[in-house]
């Protein structure tokens, strides 16, 4: 820092690393602002509109922790923070948009409760995560912005509101199903470190061809992607129960003392 007639003056390298501290930060505050946009969206019945942004404050939820674990500016503040906006762009705006696109040809109570148990339980989900805040290799429970995720991709896939008691019904199962998942113990795994290693140029063709299909067919693929993963957790859970208890009932059979 050097002198100057109008008092110190701050060095090009302390400008920067300022810059870069709020960097991720700045990132939050774009999130917290798609989740505004899509209340607003919903409450005027511009429903592709609030998906779409709420598909884009994942991209930057997924960006402010990258660059702040790359910059080595995480803080206390930038996770409070972050959990706030989470709570605002996956929990409360998802569930009024599920709420007015998908629920409210059902009776006002169980649209209501529907609504309000997905808010819930993606509140609960991230206090738990808090918690359990580190450096984990998997997520208890499915994410609040997978959970938030799904309900705009099937906006966004369908379109059109639904009028009907019927598919009405179903879309009330699903968002409830997704609140449980949320809350579950179900294991998920996490994309945060996911690195290139040597099959690099494998996983960039892969990302490559994601982002074409998002580009050219974002309806099917975005919906795809969404199920895909929220429904990983219980594939796996229930593929690690058969694979433990096929040996256990081998064992069982091969016991003569099981046997009558």
């Amino acid at each position: 820092m050097t002198e100057s007639l109008d008092g110190p003056r701050e060095t090009p390298r302390r400008r920067l690393g300022r810059t870069v501290f709020i960097l991720p930060s700045l990132f939050t505050v774009g999130n917290i602002f798609c989740g505004y946009f899509a209340i607003l969206a919903t409450m005027h019945a511009n429903y592709d509109q609030a998906a779409q942004a709420i598909g884009i404050a994942i991209i930057l939820d997924m960006l402010d922790g990258r660059i702040a674990r790359l910059t080595n500016s995480a803080t206390g503040f930038g996770l409070q923070l972050d959990s706030l906006a989470d709570v605002i762009s996956f929990g409360v705006a998802p569930s009024i948009l599920a709420l007015f696109w998908g629920l409210s040809s059902l009776d006002n109570r169980l649209g209501w409760i529907a609504g309000f148990t997905f808010a819930i339980c993606g509140a609960m989900r991230l206090a738990r995560f808090n918690v359990q805040a580190g450096h984990l290799k998997h997520f208890v429970g499915l994410p609040i912005p997978a959970g938030g995720g799904t309900i705009a991709a099937i906006v966004h896939f369908f379109g059109e509101p639904i009028t009907d008691p019927i598919p009405a019904g179903f879309m009330a199962a699903a968002v409830f199903l997704i609140s449980l998942l949320m809350v579950s113990t179900i294991r998920y795994s996490s994309l945060k470190y996911l690195a290139l290693g040597r099959k690099s140029h494998l996983t960039i063709l892969v990302l490559a061809l994601l982002v074409a299909l998002i580009y050219y067919y974002s309806r099917p693929t975005l919906l795809a992607i969404a199920i895909t993963y929220s429904l990983s957790g219980i594939s796996v859970r229930l593929f690690s129960f058969l694979r433990r208890r096929g040996p256990a009932e081998e064992l069982s059979l091969n016991n003569p003392l099981e046997r009558e």
